[in-house]
């Protein structure tokens, strides 16, 4: 079941930081998963896929198999470094209306890509192409860092990282989350009042 679009656009409103606090510290992706521009943000429900190594057929295919609005979200086997998405297929995932790309491995044409305004998130850029190589899988589970990934998942991007949140646990987290800025919220207003973060939080 895929997770209602006003509760995914919400989730949303909040950054990965507080997501992933509020979640019981679950669904970060590894650090080094950043967006292509610093300003680059991402919401959506995951459509996966895992490439074989230096290959990128199924970003091409899952292109065209996700549902309008879904982030692309892929695992690559063993080889991060090479250019697996450029501006030829951010063209083609803007006409499917699609949300961004999260990948486990490099991407090219950052320029481009960044003029497109389409959201791309990666481990970081690399010019080497790829091939056609036929393998690996798209809309199954795949796993990035420590992160099982499936289908229906929603899917939050920011300048400090990547969160993945399960698709049946999106109210609870938008909930949490609220909880979490409201009392945030309550800290600044101590500390502008003249408080010390030591005495707020009670530390030893």
């Amino acid at each position: 079941m895929r997770p209602d679009p006003k509760l995914v656009a919400k989730l949303g409103e909040y950054g990965t930081a507080t997501i992933h606090e509020a979640a019981g510290q679950i669904g970060a992706l590894p650090g080094n998963i950043k967006p292509v521009s610093s300003n680059m943000k991402l919401c959506g429900v995951v459509y996966p896929l895992h490439c074989l190594s230096r290959s990128n057929i199924n970003l091409h295919e899952a292109i065209y198999k996700a549902e309008t609005s879904d982030v692309l979200v892929a695992s690559v086997d063993n080889y991060a470094q090479a250019g697996y998405w450029g501006d030829i297929l951010t063209c083609a995932a803007q006409e499917r209306d699609l949300s961004g790309l999260v990948i486990d491995a490099c991407v090219r044409d950052a320029d481009d890509i960044d003029a497109l305004g389409f959201p791309v998130f990666a481990r970081g850029l690399n010019i080497t192409g790829t091939g056609k190589a036929r393998g690996g899988s798209i809309g199954e589970p795949i796993i990035i860092g420590d992160v099982v990934i499936n289908a229906g998942d929603v899917i939050v991007g920011d300048r400090d990282g990547v969160v993945v949140i399960p698709g049946n646990r999106v109210i609870d987290v938008i909930d949490a989350s609220q909880e979490r800025e409201d009392k945030e919220q309550d800290v600044r207003n101590r500390l502008k009042r003249g408080e010390t973060s030591i005495n707020i939080y009670k530390f030893p």
